[in-house]
């Protein structure tokens, strides 16, 4: 008898998961009714173009995994990236990329995976409030900073021909001026824990690595007192000579200042405080 309920109870709770399962199917198919490979794509499309992103990326792997292999597949993996980048995933999106990069090395359009995944670099440490108030970006962690650089460097020798090269060149001559002030900071940082010597060093690098760039003239000014509290009276006199030949007139672009306040902060945004 107990062996006649335990089946019993078994099969029913079969049955019902079988149930559950069949109505989410059903419910699947009839969301989607009989869409071929075309209407899937194009209804994405217009979800993509309205801005809705989120159902972009639902379109779209559901088109990949009903079609893997028809004539949108490559196209399908490349517009799921840009949703996800557009969605705010940019995990996600880098590694749809990857995977693209990786299934269709020699695909015409891989010089774009390689821009995109530049592009989720180059925004990524974009933050809310940064979106709407200036501030300083070479005062963060340039670890995207450099990820986007490599990126765009990789598309520019991979595919000189590119149409996306003019724009990855653009956006890697302001991530080098991005890298060498974050250099100048490192520099000051050590300037005012008196470690003179790291704080040479590290402007010596900014001059040497990232030259014709805004942080320059910082840099020498930088190393100029750090010579100087090291008594090393020689070298700061060469970097105080280096630099009003070439700055007399000081440094051609002006340094950044954050002067937002928090309270500045709330007056934006109309809150109470």
């Amino acid at each position: 008898m107990r062996s006649f309920l335990l089946n019993f109870l078994i099969f029913s709770c079969l049955s019902i998961t079988l149930q559950g399962c069949e109505t989410l199917n059903s419910s699947k198919n009839e969301e989607f009714g009989d869409w071929d490979a075309k209407e899937f794509h194009d209804k994405a499309k217009a979800a993509m173009d309205a801005q809705n992103y989120q159902k972009a990326i639902k379109l779209y792997e559901t088109l990949e995994a009903r079609y893997p292999f028809g004539d949108y597949a490559a196209q399908t993996q490349l517009n799921i990236a840009y949703a996800y980048y557009k969605n705010d995933d940019p995990e996600t999106a880098i590694a749809a990329t990857d995977r693209f990069i990786k299934v269709h090395p020699r695909h015409p359009n891989v010089d774009y995976a390689y821009y995109l995944k530049g592009l989720i670099n180059f925004n990524r440490s974009i933050g809310f409030l940064e979106r709407f108030l200036p501030t300083d970006s070479s005062q963060r962690n340039p670890s995207n900073v450099k990820e986007a650089y490599d990126n765009f460097d990789l598309l520019v020798r991979r595919y000189p021909n590119s149409k996306y090269v003019a724009d990855a060149k653009q956006r890697m001559l302001s991530l080098r001026n991005n890298l060498a002030m974050y250099e100048v900071h490192v520099a000051r940082f050590y300037l005012k824990r008196r470690a003179y010597i790291a704080a040479a060093n590290r402007s010596s690098h900014v001059i040497k690595k990232y030259q014709r760039t805004p942080a320059v003239p910082y840099a020498l000014l930088v190393m100029e007192e750090a010579y100087t509290k090291l008594g090393m009276n020689v070298l700061a006199a060469d970097a105080k000579r280096v630099y009003e030949q070439n700055y007399p007139d000081g440094p051609p672009v002006e340094e950044y200042q954050e002067t937002t306040s928090i309270h500045e902060l709330w007056n934006f945004f109309g809150l109470d405080q």
